[in-house]
């Protein structure tokens, strides 16, 4: 395959600019934001992804714990724990680690989080807020594509956007976030008829379907920003498997900008949760008295 011609939506300096901006803004705060990481067992990848959430946390600023509990942890004692950290005022956000162990069931969990702390922006209080284009959290992968976007200069307002994907966690919200934003959004799914005909029409198409290269060439019209959110592992003949998305690599032939599978949205997820905690930090300094109403 011959090096694609499409623009290299990069999420590293993206992904930096925010976490500069998330320094400032912690900086100017009376004391420094505080995130609690929540984690349930020793699960590998969960335990690898809060100490680097934690890590990233320390460098712009932030104070956080980790608040680690054994695998046999019942519901009432992390329903507990969430109640703690909502009354506690040094707490800014509360970020519960999924997935939970099996016999945990996490809806009553992230139902129980404070709307006000819930940095991941998933609690329907905030979702309900997005929607109606009010003042909260918002979801992180979401509000970092369009922190992305923003970053390289891809104008959203008046564009005709397509989301493939309509997960509570990236495809819905940013189809919200985008129709804040003055674009024109088709919300396409796995049962799309035609789905080619509907992605052919967007000046900015986000896939976010979680089906290795569902996107191919044919699909995207010439031009194109595209933005790859699927990150799935596919095998390899040595056995250790790579890395790729829900977008062909062939589509860098085809667009005119596209993220790369690594190293596009994923850094942003991130630095998005360090901004909501900064964000919800700022807004407990105005309103101190945080209680299970949404800070608007």
């Amino acid at each position: 395959m011959t090096q694609g011609t499409a623009q290299v939506l990069a999420g590293p300096p993206a992904a930096a600019a925010l976490l500069d901006e998330a320094r400032r803004r912690a900086a100017r705060l009376p004391r420094p934001p505080h995130l609690a990481l929540v984690r349930v067992g020793e699960d590998p990848a969960s335990v690898s992804y809060v100490r680097g959430k934690a890590k990233k946390a320390s460098e712009v600023g932030l104070s956080s714990h980790v608040h680690a509990l054994p695998g046999d942890t019942t519901q009432a004692d992390l329903l507990a724990l969430i109640g703690t950290l909502n009354a506690e005022p040094a707490v800014s956000g509360i970020l519960v680690q999924l997935p939970l162990p099996a016999h945990l069931d996490p809806e009553p969990v992230l139902l129980a989080v404070n709307p006000a702390k819930d940095v991941d922006g998933l609690h329907p209080a905030n979702t309900g807020a997005l929607w109606n284009a009010h003042e909260g959290l918002r979801p992180c992968t979401p509000a970092g594509i369009m922190a992305l976007l923003a970053h390289h200069g891809v104008t959203v307002r008046g564009a005709r956007v397509v989301v493939v994907g309509r997960s509570a966690l990236v495809g819905r919200p940013v189809a919200g976030l985008l129709l804040n934003a003055d674009a024109t959004v088709t919300l396409a799914h796995r049962v799309t008829p035609d789905l080619g005909a509907v992605t052919r029409g967007a000046d900015i198409l986000i896939v976010a379907a979680g089906q290795p290269h569902l996107i191919t060439p044919d699909m995207v019209r010439p031009g194109a920003t595209v933005v790859d959110v699927g990150i799935n592992r596919v095998p390899t003949e040595d056995g250790k498997g790579r890395l790729t998305g829900d977008v062909h690599p062939d589509v860098a032939h085809v667009a005119g900008a596209l993220t790369p599978v690594p190293g596009g949205v994923g850094p942003m997820t991130v630095a998005q949760l360090l901004m909501n905690t900064v964000i919800a930090a700022e807004r407990q300094h105005v309103q101190p008295e945080v209680t299970g109403e949404l800070v608007r």
